[in-house]
């Protein structure tokens, strides 16, 4: 599991992918986030501009991320 540091209130999910290197452009993230490739807590996530806070957990490409306030 790896933890990304924000200093946002919130990363949008392909930022986040893009953030933690799993995809290369955000046009390869829309696609694969709208390929049902991504799951937050657990659930498919079909929104690349789906809102991700401190708490949730995403699965990806065969990564775990949560994401974190920056102190």
């Amino acid at each position: 599991m790896r933890e990304i540091t924000i200093t946002t209130e919130f990363i949008k999910l392909q930022d986040l992918l893009k953030f933690a290197g799993l995809v290369e452009t955000g046009g390869e993230a829309k696609e694969r986030v709208q390929a049902g490739e991504a799951l937050v807590n657990g659930e498919p996530c079909l929104q690349r501009g789906k809102k991700i806070r401190p708490g949730d957990r995403v699965d990806f490409a065969g990564e775990t991320l949560t994401v974190k306030y920056a102190d």
